[in-house]
């Protein structure tokens, strides 16, 4: 998978090096309204009878959040956050460890849980189930089972791939909440307060603009802010306006709506190349020079959720509105059957 794109909405090194932008509580979060309220009764009812928060489950595109809003409910809750990873449980033995070292009612934070091995998923079941750890005591005929009852705890899961997750550990999650993709306001606030927190002069047509280039993401706005304060700073005046914006953004060549580079190249492969006929994922792959997977799982869900690009039984198709993008004609339209042409020899 391509993560070095400016425009990726997966995790970067440099993402994790400011962790001043992310909000720590949740009347400081912006968007998510629905999972921030539902979020907020869930919290105060858990507080006010002194119990754990029921096990959270949070699904939704990368960069929207998640993990994020895992560490507001350690915070909102008054207790300590354990964050770990999907990948990087492998054995039994390591989910037992990080079990037994929990305190009473701490948040147990596994991001990518849809890549938990299904031998560590049975250890959490009665973890989840019952606060309590089922080992085996030696081999053969002689092995004998022990429970050791852990601390009420919170485990907080968050997947990219909600279909994934095994049923028998999805239905032990009490709440499941989907983040969606933010709009234009709510992305304009969220550039908005990080600008003041990095201390970036900014107008408001500045943080729109770059807003309306995030695709719908949060990581990637802020990606975005750094460069352009970079540009602001080196080329202009060091206030981000609507124009600094936008020659920044060019530079950078990511377009109006968001669309880098590569996203270009397949549309123009497609259209250019293969005439805008169906054309399959592997032959789309050779032709741009992109590994099959990556175009399905990085650039093909935006291209779509822009409504310009179809996938048929035959292959992906770009639409016109891909031709209008990219100031291609379209080609026209089929002729509609005359009313009667059914019936007709």
């Amino acid at each position: 998978m391509n993560d070095d794109r400016l425009v990726s909405a997966a995790s970067r090194v440099e993402d994790e090096g400011d962790l001043s932008l992310r909000p720590r509580r949740l009347d400081e979060y912006i968007g998510q309204e629905k999972v921030k309220a539902n979020l907020d009764i869930a919290i105060r009812a858990a507080r006010g009878r002194g119990e754990a928060l029921d096990h959270t489950l949070m699904y939704g595109p990368p960069g929207l959040g998640k993990t994020t809003l895992a560490n507001i409910i350690a915070a909102e809750m008054g207790v300590n956050v354990r964050t770990t990873s999907g990948p990087a449980i492998e054995r039994p033995a390591d989910i037992s460890s990080i079990l037994t070292n929990l305190e009473r009612h701490d948040v147990l934070f596994i991001d990518e849980i849809h890549r938990l091995p299904r031998v560590v998923e049975e250890v959490l079941y009665a973890a989840m189930e019952d606060f309590a750890l089922d080992i085996v005591i030696g081999k053969g005929p002689g092995a004998r089972s022990m429970r050791i009852p852990l601390p009420p705890f919170t485990l907080v899961g968050a997947t990219t791939r909600f279909d994934m997750v095994s049923p028998p550990l999805r239905d032990r999650f009490g709440a499941v909440y989907r983040l969606e993709f933010y709009d234009t306001d709510a992305l304009t606030q969220i550039v908005l307060r990080s600008a003041r927190i990095l201390n970036v002069p900014i107008e408001h047509e500045g943080a729109v603009e770059i807003a309306r280039r995030s695709r719908g993401t949060p990581r990637i706005a802020n990606r975005l802010l750094r460069r352009v304060r970079d540009h602001a700073q080196v080329l202009a005046s060091g206030v981000i306006t609507l124009d600094v914006a936008r020659e920044a953004l060019a530079r950078l060549e990511v377009d109006d709506l968001g669309l880098d580079e590569v996203d270009r190249i397949i549309l123009h492969v497609m259209i250019e190349k293969f005439e805008g006929r169906p054309v399959g994922l592997v032959s789309l792959a050779h032709a741009t020079g992109e590994d099959p997977d990556t175009i399905e799982t990085v650039y093909e869900p935006y291209l779509l959720r822009l409504g310009f690009l179809m996938r048929t039984p035959r292959g992906r198709v770009p639409t016109r509105a891909a031709y209008r993008h990219l100031g291609i004609e379209p080609p026209p339209e089929p002729d509609a059957p005359q009313q009667g042409a059914l019936f007709d020899l």
